[in-house]
């Protein structure tokens, strides 16, 4: 852990009177790339972007601890400056083709279900590429619904 996000972490706790023992999941920005990153980060500040959507194959592969109901986790820019902490309020498990336009509309990204699907698809295959999965129709999508907690880094 950085010095930047212990130091923001403990100040998170003491301003939300939060044990200091607390513990979060993870420290992350959205996406792939600077521009991608800020982007999505921005959609969160603004209550636009209440979830995101992972690869159950990420998990698995990475060994990374997957979200559960109730985690917090500090959300950075591409720069890794700490900007918000999130919690997390739910967690669905569905097919990528069975995505439906009234769930994925809650990431604040896409205006189309056509549009999620292309710009996903994209990702969960440079994704997978990076860490040692390939993207099918029928892989399972990790589905979180986020609250913004503390929103300033």
């Amino acid at each position: 852990m950085s010095e930047h996000i212990k130091q923001y972490w403990q100040a998170f706790l003491a301003s939300t009177a939060r044990a200091a023992e607390t513990t979060y999941l993870e420290s992350f920005y959205f996406g792939h790339g600077e521009a991608m990153a800020n982007e999505l980060l921005a959609l969160v500040l603004r209550g636009q972007k209440t979830a995101t959507a992972s690869s159950l194959d990420y998990y698995q592969v990475t060994g990374n601890a997957r979200p559960q109901v109730g985690d917090l986790s500090i959300v950075t820019d591409w720069a890794g400056t700490p900007q918000g902490v999130i919690q997390t309020m739910k967690v669905s498990l569905l097919k990528f083709k069975d995505m439906t336009y009234e769930i994925c509309q809650r990431e604040g990204e896409d205006d189309t279900l056509a549009s999620w699907q292309q710009n996903h698809r994209a990702y969960f295959i440079t994704e997978g590429q990076q860490v040692g999965y390939a993207f099918h129709e029928d892989m399972m999508i990790l589905f979180e619904d986020f609250r913004l907690l503390d929103p300033h880094g």
